[in-house]
């Protein structure tokens, strides 16, 4: 029986017609190293994350996975968490904690694991990785290669049967890159564990690989081993077989007889025994172009952050016009910090930036440029930012959509994307605004092979129109083959720059695969094509980007069709009645809690009323949540916005009726549910109060506001009207939360309320209700429209 078996398994996410994963069959042998390779979008994550239950997307999923012969979804929560780990692209996404020493702790700890197994594990594998001086390193000292290697520390300290790894080494270096990777060849042949592994950089993986499983489409197109794969890309002239490595794709377009090479080393080999009977051509002469007009120039530049050493020191740079600049260097080394001192984002503290040119920079976190709620409406905002034409603007976001390949993704939410898509939309937007300079940032992460010479194209048009690139990346093979001069960035200043073929051959990591093949031969060959020339071979041609004629601009999209995963009106009528029983519960049971401590203890046990009031207060959110097994991403929702409570209250404490409380407790309500409303609220006060003054008032204010939390949701869930919710806000934190914290007061003095004491009290406290209702008014009407947003859309991605 297969270790991991995969029958049929299909997957759609919520709201999309289109699966994102097509009828998958395959299996996977215990102790396998199983490569998952295709082009950007075509299912690699998702299938990851169907792999890793706790994690995995929400939407509709058929098909059967079954793990060490038992069907994955009945494992345990606990064997899940042990058996199966994953690595994500991005390391600071995963690290949890301070110092590596507690990182490195963290999955043992959160398992209940004894003190004694915890220093063992954590101190075996600090031995493994060869990281045991790093313990009482602070995680944020960390370069980007240590950051991955302690994710994959951390996640191994449990012991895994299976290691799934998405693009680990996506954000790496060369030299990070490798070590990360020898790393993984250690874990698989030392310890036996599974290895399963999303990547578009091929040149090092696939000759680790022992079964390569390719996607398109969201379908499987071929599996088997490496060269298997090879042939069968290479016989059908796929696209994606340029990423293929090296000495495969020369060993292909020379004779393709004998051994299939597919490291380095089987690629000199093989060039050594071809070169005796074919006499390689000489390389042709590179071409110097003149020497143009700087366009951007940065002289002595000085920058550091915090009280550590200077990133960059007496760094001078000098960007041409119509150039291509490739910077690279390691992880950490200053290459993200100088792009965002040339673009203006930081100042230098010492140096200067001269430019004239309208500057546009691509981040490294491509997230950071969208801001609507689909992509379509993200790029017709950016129209704004673009300048006078010739073109219509219809005409010029036609022609981005096209050239960027984002026919099919408009109406997908930017954050819905896949990496390579996302970092494709980043590139469309950017090119809207038409800047005369533009800084790249790690601008080839999460692309495929096909729309790399895509963008490779796209910038060569781009030079031809006078835009001069300086692109930092950690992508060797694209920068030797786009760039015009490379440079190398070491210890804050730039040690070696020069045109690819003076620049490459006198390294030995940071240079290509066909350099290394060909060293002994052509000491200056850089790029495959090259070498294809040199041998007799015609080199692939170029994909031109896909330029079509202009279109009309998307229409807006229509209403999304609902997910086959939600029943609406069955959950519906179920939380409906939850949430009667739970408004029951509240209204009777709470009340009478604060009146017995008033009455029988005289509110002399104000802490233990306060308890018992939480825990009543617990209970409606066990009957509305723990009968379906909430997951971890619902209850760290409802501690965000706890935390907001709190803090927001915390900053403002000499207004004491400016609560923000009141505002966030109705909103999780609305987009929560009525449970989610009442929770927050209560607890935020229980919370803030820890931070300001506890007192006998703290059990009225808990039910108060999670009274107009939980009220607020009963009234208005799912309904959107931008006046009617801030009317509400103020009238239940005026009349509700005002009546009940006056009656407290009165209460506090007095053991008979007659109705001139009440109104007394009433009128006395009305300044402060007031001034808290108006403030919840207003915080609603500013609030409520992107809070709303933002958690529909969670409540919608996540199935809450």
């Amino acid at each position: 029986m297969a270790f991991l078996q995969v029958n049929d398994l299909s997957f759609t996410y919520p709201n999309q017609t289109k699966p994102a994963l097509d009828g998958l069959t395959f299996s996977v042998e215990r102790g396998q190293f199983v490569l998952l390779c295709g082009s950007s979008g075509s299912g690699k994550s998702t299938l990851l994350r169907q792999l890793k239950p706790t994690l995995r997307p929400h939407g509709a999923q058929s098909g059967q996975l079954l793990f060490d012969a038992a069907p994955l979804d009945t494992l345990s929560l606990r064997t899940q968490t042990e058996r199966i780990a994953l690595v994500l692209q991005s390391p600071e996404n995963q690290v949890v904690t301070d110092t590596v020493w507690r990182e490195l702790a963290f999955g043992l700890e959160r398992l209940g694991c004894e003190a004694d197994t915890i220093r063992l594990r954590v101190a075996e594998m600090a031995g493994f990785f060869g990281i045991t001086h790093w313990l009482e390193r602070e995680i944020s000292t960390l370069s980007g290669g240590q950051l991955q290697i302690l994710n994959l520390a951390a996640v191994m300290t449990l012991s895994p049967a299976l290691l799934l790894l998405d693009e680990p080494t996506a954000m790496l270096d060369p030299v990070a890159a490798t070590d990360f990777l020898t790393l993984l060849r250690r874990i698989n042949q030392e310890l036996g564990t599974t290895i399963f592994l999303s990547e578009h950089r091929l040149e090092e993986l696939l000759p680790l690989a022992d079964h390569v499983i390719f996607l398109e489409g969201a379908r499987l197109l071929c599996q088997g081993s490496p060269a298997q794969v090879g042939h069968t890309l290479l016989a059908q002239n796929h696209p994606l077989a340029q990423a293929l490595p090296a000495a495969m794709q020369l060993w292909s377009a020379c004779d393709g007889q004998g051994d299939c090479p597919l490291t380095v080393r089987d690629g000199q080999r093989w060039l050594d025994h071809f070169a005796q009977t074919h006499p390689l051509s000489p390389l042709p002469t590179e071409p110097h172009p003149p020497k143009r007009a700087a366009v951007l120039t940065a002289e002595k530049l000085y920058f550091g952050y915090e009280l550590r050493q200077p990133l960059l020191k007496n760094l001078s740079i000098e960007l041409e016009q119509g150039e291509l600049f490739a910077l690279l260097g390691a992880n950490g080394a200053g290459k993200s910090t100088l792009l965002k001192l040339l673009a203006g984002l930081d100042k230098p503290q010492r140096g200067s930036v001269r430019t004239t040119a309208k500057l546009g920079l691509l981040p490294q976190s491509p997230q950071t440029l969208f801001l609507k709620k689909t992509l379509g409406e993200d790029l017709t905002d950016s129209l704004r930012l673009a300048p006078p034409d010739e073109k219509t603007p219809q005409d010029l976001l036609a022609q981005a959509i096209a050239l960027c390949r984002l026919d099919g993704l408009l109406e997908r939410h930017p954050f819905d994307l896949s990496a390579g898509e996302q970092q494709r939309a980043a590139l469309a937007k950017l090119l809207l605004w038409s800047p005369q300079v533009l800084l790249l940032d790690e601008p080839t992460k999460g692309l495929d092979a096909v729309f790399k010479a895509e963008l490779a194209a796209i910038l060569a048009a781009l030079q031809r129109q006078g835009v001069s690139i300086l692109m930092a990346s950690h992508d060797v093979e694209f920068c030797a083959r786009c760039a015009d001069r490379c440079a190398l960035l070491f210890d804050g200043a730039l040690v070696s720059q020069g045109t690819p073929r003076s620049f490459f051959p006198q390294n030995r990591f940071y240079t290509t695969a066909a350099n290394r093949i060909a060293r002994a031969h052509l000491p200056e060959l850089v790029t495959l094509d090259e070498l294809l020339c040199a041998c007799g071979a015609e080199p692939a041609p170029p994909n031109a980007p896909p330029i079509q004629p202009p279109r009309p601009a998307p229409e807006p999209p229509s209403a999304p069709p609902l997910s086959p995963a939600t029943p609406p009106t069955a959950v519906r009528r179920r939380s409906l009645s939850r949430s009667h029983f739970a408004a029951l519960i509240v209204l009777l049971l709470v009340p009478l809690t604060v009146l017995a401590g008033r009455f029988l203890l005289d509110d002399n046990y104000y802490f233990a009323i306060s308890m018992l009031i939480v825990l009543e207060l617990l209970l409606p959110f066990f009957l509305l949540f723990e009968g379906r097994r909430p997951q971890a991403r619902e209850l760290a929702v409802l501690a965000v916005l706890c935390a907001l409570g709190v803090a927001g209250r915390a900053i403002t404490p000499f207004f004491s009726q400016f609560k923000p409380v009141a505002a966030l407790s109705i909103l999780a309500g609305v987009g929560l549910g009525p449970a989610s409303g009442f929770l927050v609220g209560a607890v935020s006060m229980l919370l803030s109060n820890m931070l300001l003054v506890q007192g006998p008032w703290t059990p009225w204010q808990m039910f108060a506001m999670g009274l107009v939390g939980f009220l607020g949701g009963l009234l208005f869930q799912n309904r959107k009207n931008k006046w009617l919710l801030p009317v509400y806000g103020f009238v239940a934190t005026f009349a509700l939360y005002g009546t009940i914290m006056n009656l407290f007061s009165a209460l506090s003095w007095h053991r008979t309320l007659t109705p001139s004491l009440v109104l007394a009290y009433m009128a006395a406290g009305l300044p402060a209700d007031l001034t808290h209702g108006l403030s919840t008014a207003l915080l609603l009407l500013f609030l409520a429209p992107a809070m709303s947003e933002i958690l529909k859309r969670i409540r919608d991605k996540y199935g809450m």
